[in-house]
């Protein structure tokens, strides 16, 4: 099956999803990755000294490193504004989404939960015209995409963090994917490929609050118990 995973910036797929990433690749599906900016408005070009345009095509060739680690089907990174998304007319993001939807055709869409995760702006935007489009085409009798599958985050303790993480009620995930020493070091090689950010990485605590089991929400249905893969008895 085709699976898209749909994020604002580089390093989002990276921050949780890639374990499960890995495991739905190792299973045989094709699985893309479609990212709206190129994450040039973070404050490490500051740090850098590079301009934005810099910064963008420094994340971008870190992207790049990401695809071959995970060895993805396919990788598509956009020149929307990173931190400026809440701009934009929702319109024009929706038809960027859409057409590269078209062109892939997946079974399955993934975007953010409600919450973003972390609460950024931008991850809330993604996950509104996500959501959107998806409904959109679901209510139009298009035969793709069969499925939303939300990324989120779970946890019954704290982990240390300069970041205010959201996570979902227990109650909320349908999915559970599991993954092996294999994804884990998948996961742990694509942050490694963030070499700008190793910093944000290790104040963020990602590496412990990601465990074996990565849980996503579903849109619209509801599992209990909750399914193995978000592929599972699609509608």
């Amino acid at each position: 099956m085709k699976i898209l995973y749909i994020f604002p910036h580089p390093d989002d797929e990276s921050f949780g999803p890639a374990p499960a990433i890995s495991s739905q690749i190792r299973q045989g599906h094709e699985v893309y990755l479609l990212t709206l900016t190129k994450g040039e408005a973070t404050k490490q070009r500051h740090r850098l000294n590079v301009s934005k345009e810099e910064m963008g095509e420094i994340r971008f060739k870190e992207m790049q490193c990401v695809e071959k680690v995970l060895n993805l089907s396919g990788m598509e990174v956009l020149d929307l504004p990173d931190s400026g998304l809440k701009e934009m007319n929702p319109i024009d993001i929706e038809k960027v989404i859409r057409d590269h939807i078209d062109e892939i055709k997946p079974e399955v869409l993934v975007t953010y939960a409600v919450h973003g995760v972390s609460g950024f702006e931008d991850h809330l935007v993604t996950h509104a015209v996500v959501k959107r489009v998806f409904c959109k085409m679901r209510e139009n009798g298009s035969g793709y995409p069969k499925r939303l599958a939300l990324f989120t985050h779970y946890t019954e303790k704290e982990v240390e963090s300069k970041f205010n993480l959201k996570s979902s009620k227990k109650e909320e995930i349908d999915c559970w994917v599991e993954t092996d020493n294999t994804d884990r070091q998948a996961f742990l090689d694509a942050l490694d490929c963030y070499e700008t950010y190793q910093q944000v990485i290790e104040d963020s605590g990602v590496k412990q609050a990601v465990g074996e089991s990565v849980p996503f929400e579903i849109f619209g249905e509801d599992f209990d118990p909750p399914l193995e893969q978000i592929t599972d008895r699609l509608p």
